[in-house]
């Protein structure tokens, strides 16, 4: 990594200055000028903060609404919606500011997420010039509130089972949609129990008594803010968190909506009754529509990075403040952050949280390339799908580890509700399981990587990806899935049989790297070989997939995890010579031997770390957390949370108090 000539210690080793203004523009990158816009309306409604602890349920709810609305009208939340309806034609825009935006009140993101993303992004991506016409333009003002109505009581990840029935009926040229049961209502539906005007309601098409599958309709369900004819609405009441938001049940009995409510991007209904689709095969048809829905999983792994930042950025700084302990005779008390233990629990989280946000740099840009005509053809969007996926679950899942480790690192004072831990816990909780669960969509993450992303990736469900797989030679899906040809570069990695692995050096990212691509590829091959296994001995293929879970799901960890660390690699490689360079490799070093040493017992298990070298990854650890000590306000402060965002005066003081010390 580079090098800098700021100072030099004793061992040689000199300590790079961080460049924080500079350091911002990287991270902020082509999207500097619509987070920024962000980031001054999150001061604007700063209040909200605290008005989510003093106003009822119901006074909330209208002011997260309200705010809603005011920020709509800056242009911060159309950025993805064409310039002609009033929007800035820039998808990648509107993801970097749906993330800017988690910096703060994570009610006021999930109001703008479903409303924007999910109900306007149903309208704009599965409807035609019709519905754009007729909804657009009040939708992105926030005129016209909608909710997207797909997940039932019955059926959450399973969304090809939904029970809600849309009937054509050719007579009246109207679909009657009905629910099935309660197991079919519609529920946990943001924006359902209060404000939504329009549902865009997912359900199983029928046409002349033969079954077409899920499509997509827009059902009035509110006339005059009262529940609409046939429809019934409930409040689920008070949850977690997120009580800004009103998520309700829907039930419809008989509702009939005209022939023009179905979203006809990819399937149509004659008036006559006949069923048309330029997508011949159903399952490929599905997929195709919930394909083009991706941008929510990547608009919440990024929420779940930044809401991981705001935890981050208060106890860095609570632990530059507060002191505890003389460590020698006639001293000051030590700083928390100067304590071993301490670094061991922030530092590499730190380090983490920059290796995910480089990681949604890619999937954003990969997002934007598709839904923009630049690069969107069937393997791209296979791609776009598997990578959005897994970055969301690894995204989130730190959220949640990042939250609840900075809320122990800032003791007593880090649980009082004036401070901002007991919102972020309750609120980004739920980030793990909407917009797809997260162990769900790491299948989906093993199912790409065993196929390939074949041509078949879409026709296969469960059952026919296992028998996909075992079809083929274990050799050939190992072939075929092989993100690079290792042995040709390593040879033999095992302790004792090679030499590249004893005397690489432990910061060399080309041995960082082959670590985790032989994890992934060593664990790929061995999920096929069991799939294969179970398959030989004549053994039902779901019940061997099933028993093999938890190895598709290490696998697809291990996959994402390897993106993760070629994402940080690469951008740090493409900065110029600078001391922010050199911080950021530090960081790319401390998540790459950090990531071995939580696994380290796989990799000796599977000879590819002696005890020696294992130590020796232990102690490199601790030697990058007391080089990136010194750097960790300049590095959480690069993150441009405004300072009216970290509402924790017990634990960082107040914006006019002045900055933490350092």
């Amino acid at each position: 990594m580079a090098t800098d000539n700021t100072s030099t210690a004793a061992s040689g080793y000199v300590q790079p200055e961080v460049d924080v203004r500079a350091l911002t523009e990287v991270l902020d990158g082509e999207y500097a000028e619509i987070r920024d816009l962000v980031r001054t309306n999150l001061v604007t409604y700063a209040s909200v903060l605290e008005e989510a602890d003093e106003l009822g349920i119901d006074a909330f709810r209208e002011r997260v609404r309200e705010l809603v609305v005011e920020m709509a009208a800056t242009g911060q939340t159309g950025m993805g919606f064409p310039g002609k309806y009033g929007g800035g034609d820039d998808i990648g825009a509107s993801i970097a500011a749906f993330e800017t935006l988690a910096f703060g009140d994570l009610s006021v993101l999930v109001k703008v997420g479903v409303q924007f993303g999910l109900f306007g992004g149903a309208i704009l991506h599965l409807g035609t010039g019709r519905h754009h016409d007729a909804h657009l333009p009040d939708l992105i003002t926030g005129k016209l509130m909608g909710c997207f109505a797909m997940t039932e009581a019955g059926h959450g990840s399973n969304v090809q089972a939904l029970g809600t029935v849309a009937r054509y009926d050719a007579a009246a040229q109207e679909f009657v949609v009905t629910t099935h049961g309660d197991q079919a209502r519609k529920d946990y539906i943001g924006n359902a129990a209060r404000h939504a005007e329009l549902a865009v309601v997912f359900a199983q098409l029928e046409v002349g008594g033969k079954s077409e599958g899920v499509h997509a309709f827009v059902v009035p369900i509110r006339v005059g803010g009262e529940a609409a004819p046939g429809v019934r609405i409930e409040d689920d009441g008070r949850k977690m968190g997120l009580n800004g938001v009103d998520n309700g049940r829907i039930w419809f009995d008989g509702v009939r909506v005209p022939r023009e409510a179905l979203l006809n991007r990819f399937a149509d209904v004659t008036a006559e009754g006949v069923y048309e689709s330029p997508i011949e095969n159903p399952d490929r048809r599905f997929f195709t529509m919930l394909g083009t829905l991706v941008q929510g999983r990547v608009s919440v792994g990024g929420a779940g990075v930044n809401a991981a930042k705001v935890a981050l950025a208060i106890a860095t700084k609570y632990a530059l403040r507060r002191r505890q302990f003389e460590v020698a005779p006639d001293t000051e008390e030590q700083l928390l952050l100067d304590y071993g233990l301490h670094q061991r629990r922030l530092l590499p989280l730190i380090a983490r949280t920059y290796a995910l946000h480089f990681a949604q740099d890619v999937v954003r840009t990969q997002l934007h390339e598709v839904f923009s005509g630049t690069e969107d053809d069937a393997q791209a969007r296979r791609r776009l799908e598997s990578r959005a996926a897994g970055t969301k679950a690894l995204a989130t899942w730190h959220a949640t580890r990042v939250v609840q480790e900075c809320r122990e690192a800032c003791g007593g004072a880090g649980y009082l509700s004036v401070n901002r831990f007991a919102a972020l816990k309750s609120d980004s909780d739920i980030f793990t399981t909407f917009e797809g669960d997260n162990h769900v969509l790491m299948q989906l993450v093993a199912k790409g990587l065993l196929t390939h992303y074949a041509g078949e990736f879409e026709d296969l469900d469960q059952l026919g990806m296992v028998r996909y797989v075992t079809g083929l030679a274990v050799e050939t899906v190992i072939e075929r899935t092989s993100a690079h040809k290792l042995l040709e570069r390593v040879r033999d990695l095992r302790p004792g049989g090679g030499e590249w692995d004893q005397e690489a050096g432990l910061l060399d990212s080309e041995y960082q790297l082959t670590m985790l691509r032989y994890r992934e590829e060593h664990m790929l091959a061995g999920v096929a070989r069991r799939l294969q296994r179970g398959i030989d001995q004549k053994r039902n293929p779901g019940v061997v997939f099933s028993q093999v879970q938890d190895h598709v799901i290490a696998v697809a960890h291990a996959h994402v995890e390897r993106l993760v660390l070629e994402a940080f690699v690469d951008r740090v490689r493409a900065l110029p010579e600078s001391g922010n360079k050199v911080a950021l490799g530090l960081l790319c070093d401390l998540f790459a031997l950090s990531t071995i040493e939580a696994d380290r017992a796989w990799f000796m298990e599977h000879g590819r770390l002696t005890v020696q070298r294992s130590k020796a990854i232990s102690r490199e650890v601790n030697d990058l957390c007391r080089k990136v000590r010194p750097l960790a306000a300049g590095l959480v402060d690069a993150w441009g949370i405004p300072p009216e965002m970290l509402r924790a005066p017990d634990l960082v003081g107040r914006p006019e108090d002045g900055a933490a010390r350092r």
